[in-house]
């Protein structure tokens, strides 16, 4: 009779646990829609700021247009989504914290509470990184390029998404210091490896920039 107490335990210890992760994510989702909803009728002017570092650079009399007759309601309630999720980030990464903190030792919770605040404001810092220096430069590039009597305009949801990646590109990468604490302490590397190691990462995260990146100096210097 003990092997199938234990085995009862056991699935009810697992039932438990999947009916505490989706209590977690429903709080999680359900702060992020009620943001969302919060948001939408602001939608327009969260656009309106997304946008400036794009329009600063346009000739006078120049506008972005909209190639989708719905795309006016759609890319900014789409926008209002992502700007919610971005300022959720915090609450739902304590969700994740509070189903996760209790299997965890305390050596290991000290660990991980500094590691989550720091990689969410790293994260809002390659946001604004990105925003206040590195749109501002690769439009202002693009325009000067133009081949003369071209109009440098573009569809607002596609200005939508090239932004977006740009934003989740610089977010991940501010990343980089949180993944390597997270790499040391675990002993998948050592310092004396990442030592060794510098010159060839400092070689690969220009290359990766020039790749992903305009063919100037500046842009390319941002994200290396």
């Amino acid at each position: 009779m003990a092997p199938s107490a234990d085995h009862d335990e056991g699935g009810q210890g697992f039932l438990s646990h999947l009916v505490e992760l989706r209590t977690r994510l429903l709080h999680a989702v359900a702060g992020w829609l009620l943001l969302a909803l919060a948001l939408m009728p602001f939608g327009n002017r969260l656009y309106s700021l997304l946008a400036d570092p794009f329009r600063s650079t346009l000739p006078e009399g120049a506008q972005m247009i909209a190639i989708d007759p719905a795309s006016p309601f759609f890319t900014p309630l789409k926008l209002s989504f992502f700007v919610a999720l971005i300022i959720a980030m915090p609450w739902v990464i304590y969700q994740l914290w509070a189903f996760v903190a209790p299997g965890l030792y305390k050596n290991e919770q000290r660990l991980a509470v500094p590691l989550l605040i720091s990689s969410t404001l790293l994260f809002y810092a390659g946001c604004a990184f990105a925003y206040f220096l590195v749109l501002p430069t690769v439009f202002g590039f693009m325009q000067a390029v133009a081949p003369e009597g071209v109009a440098v305009m573009t569809d607002i949801s596609r200005y939508l998404d090239f932004v977006l990646v740009i934003f989740l590109a610089f977010g991940v990468t501010f990343e980089v210091p949180v993944a390597t604490v997270i790499l040391v302490a675990l002993g998948w590397v050592s310092i004396e490896q990442l030592k060794a190691s510098r010159s060839y990462v400092v070689v690969a995260a220009f290359v990766i920039a020039a790749v992903l990146t305009p063919p100037d100096v500046v842009s390319q210097l941002m994200p290396a």
